[in-house]
């Protein structure tokens, strides 16, 4: 039997409570894009002056990393600090729309930095938008005005031009986007369309599109994702919805686009650049006219799977077909979108 022992005092410590964190008045702003860019629209040329603080932190850029739609600066003014780029309307990665009351003509500013040296590294990167409208109403050039009349051959060519274009649609189809802000996962819902006019009735096709980090579609990356006049061959090769919808109108075709990046791309833009076509509506669909999409098979967006069947294979054009085609044909052209902005 043990004795009486003495009680125990020990017991454990009290650990004082952490004083509560007072409230710190915090909100996310984003940043104020900078006002550094100026741009002057002539009847021929485009003239857009950057400043070297591009971003407008004091830290002057390199003018290797700018260029307006892929063509560099032409001069640079060391007095005022700004770069120079003056091209001409239909050049440099420039794309044409046309509404009811103008013409526009549309530009990118890109600045695409290199990886800083020694890291994988990039601190910034920009893609500006820059349009430029001409009245369809008046005179824009500085000539003197021409006679009312024109012969009729000049009538009769200025008819046949035909004006593609491809837009960013809503979820509905029913307007155009007003935002070009993606993340990944979601689609992208494009429409090629001919502008018609006068002209009897036309049917679209998207002979080939291929998506770019910058506006020149011969840049790498670069992934062809129509080929071989109307295969969306983007189903196939990476299990996406990505598909043609159902026509319903013969001057528009639209299409899905499952969102991606790229990944060897310094930025989060992509470009879509697409040669589209035009024929009589009152052609027959043809293997050289044709919006195929996979699922589980080839099916076309004009209810006419049977030009599809090539699409595993080379298409080899009869002479039946070729000459259907031939006399169906009325147009051909180029549509470019884009920057579209690509998030996680």
């Amino acid at each position: 039997m043990q004795g009486p022992v003495v009680p125990l005092t020990w017991h454990y410590p009290v650990i004082p409570e952490e004083p509560q964190k007072p409230d710190v008045p915090f909100e996310l702003r984003i940043p104020a894009p900078a006002q550094s860019i100026a741009a002057q629209c002539g009847e021929r040329f485009v003239h857009v002056e950057v400043k070297m603080d591009f971003f407008g932190t004091g830290q002057l850029v390199n003018p290797s990393f700018l260029s307006l739609g892929g063509c560099g600066a032409v001069g640079e003014d060391p007095d005022t600090q700004v770069f120079i780029f003056e091209n001409e309307l239909q050049a440099c990665g420039s794309s044409l729309m046309m509404t009811d009351n103008e013409l526009v003509y549309t530009f990118t500013l890109i600045y695409t930095p290199k990886a800083l040296v020694g890291t994988p590294v990039i601190r910034a990167a920009a893609a500006v938008g820059i349009e430029c409208h001409y009245s369809r109403l008046q005179n824009v050039s500085s000539n003197v005005l021409m006679p009312s009349w024109v012969p009729f051959a000049t009538t009769k060519v200025t008819e046949d031009v035909l004006v593609f274009s491809l837009k960013l649609m809503t979820g509905d189809w029913m307007f155009e986007r007003p935002s070009n802000q993606y993340f990944l996962g979601q689609f992208i819902n494009i429409e090629a369309s001919v502008k018609q006019y006068n002209h009897a009735p036309l049917r679209v096709f998207v002979a080939g599109c291929v998506a770019t980090a910058v506006p020149d579609i011969n840049s790498i990356p670069r992934y062809p994702f129509i080929e071989n006049h109307g295969f969306l061959v983007d189903a196939k090769l990476t299990g996406s919805p990505s598909s043609f919808i159902h026509r319903v109108q013969g001057e528009k075709l639209q299409f899905l686009l499952e969102a991606f990046r790229f990944q060897q791309a310094n930025n989060d833009s992509v470009f879509i650049t697409c040669a589209l076509k035009a024929v009589m509506a009152s052609s027959p669909i043809s293997p050289e006219s044709k919006a195929c999409s996979f699922a589980n098979g080839w099916t076309s967006a004009d209810d006419h799977d049977q030009v599809c069947v090539c699409c595993d294979s080379t298409c080899g054009y009869s002479r039946k077909w070729r000459a259907l085609s031939d006399l169906g044909l009325v147009s051909e052209g180029k549509a470019t979108v884009g920057p579209i902005v690509i998030s996680d």
